[in-house]
């Protein structure tokens, strides 16, 4: 299997390690569940301590996808990048479910050369596999080569839900709903499958956190871990918009990796019932 390079620098604002970062990007949606004709599905977009509070940065959405219930692609309308959060509507003008999403993967090195850290590619800059050939050392000291994805993923529905935005590209960490992620509803357990390049992905670390922590003591987040077929089943103690970071790593990276990791982040809306 040869290397794939497409941009690792795409999503990083968009999607984030499990591991606790300073700032986490996130695209939340007004609403997640819509009726009637025509309806517009708003969406705000940015980076903060705090999850959904935007008092960071507005987000860059220039990489984000919109899938239509039907696979094609759609674009947003209406975009506005205000100080601390970006804008943006999406016309649901098909019935079903509609995903967004940014994804991307590539390899990524680091070694030491003379005492010194060394990583490629270089920050803000994209991967190629003529890059990666010419600037990374193959028998250099503590060479580490991983195979990374990252996804982001969010969803709405119109009218009755639909699944052919789920089908998987095989590529990375992904989601495959069991349980459909615009039926989420308090006090109930939903089942969802995480696959690695179209495999079950025994043993990925979920953490799931409920927003809004700044009305909250804690941040009062809960870990999972999903079972020999990839699945976890998690309960929603409460409506609200809830924050997933998922996270896998394995050492079954196709030459010249030697670790493969992939990581997933979702927002979901929690009905009450």
């Amino acid at each position: 299997m040869k290397p794939v390079f497409k941009s690792l620098t795409l999503a990083l604002a968009l999607t984030l390690p499990v591991v606790a970062e300073a700032h986490r990007g996130w695209i939340l949606p007004v609403a997640t569940v819509f009726s009637g004709e025509n309806p517009v599905a708003s969406f705000d977009a940015g980076t903060s301590n705090d999850l959904f509070i935007a008092d960071h940065n507005a987000m860059n959405v220039e990489a984000l996808k919109i899938q239509a219930p039907d696979g094609t692609e759609s674009a947003p309308a209406n975009v506005a990048k205000l100080r601390y959060r970006s804008v943006f509507d999406v016309p649901l003008t098909q019935k079903g479910t509609w995903k967004l999403y940014t994804a991307s993967s590539g390899l990524n090195a680091r070694w030491e050369e003379n005492g010194q850290r060394k990583m490629w590619p270089p920050r803000g800059t994209q991967p190629t596999p003529e890059g990666f050939e010419k600037e990374v050392p193959k028998k250099a000291d503590k060479l580490e080569v991983t195979q990374s994805s990252r996804r982001f993923e969010t969803f709405v529905t119109s009218g009755k839900p639909t699944t052919t935005v789920f089908k998987p590209t095989n590529v990375g960490l992904e989601l495959v709903p069991v349980t459909h992620p615009n039926d989420l509803f308090s006090g109930e357990a939903a089942t969802f499958q995480f696959i690695i390049d179209g495999k079950p992905a025994a043993g990925t670390k979920i953490e799931v956190t409920q927003g809004e922590r700044r009305y909250r003591n804690a941040e009062e987040s809960v870990e999972y871990t999903t079972d020999k077929d990839g699945k976890v089943s998690i309960k929603w103690p409460a409506a609200g918009q809830y924050y997933l970071e998922a996270e896998y790593e394995d050492t079954k990276a196709p030459k010249p990796a030697t670790k493969r990791v992939g990581r997933y982040t979702a927002v979901f809306e929690v009905l009450p019932q």
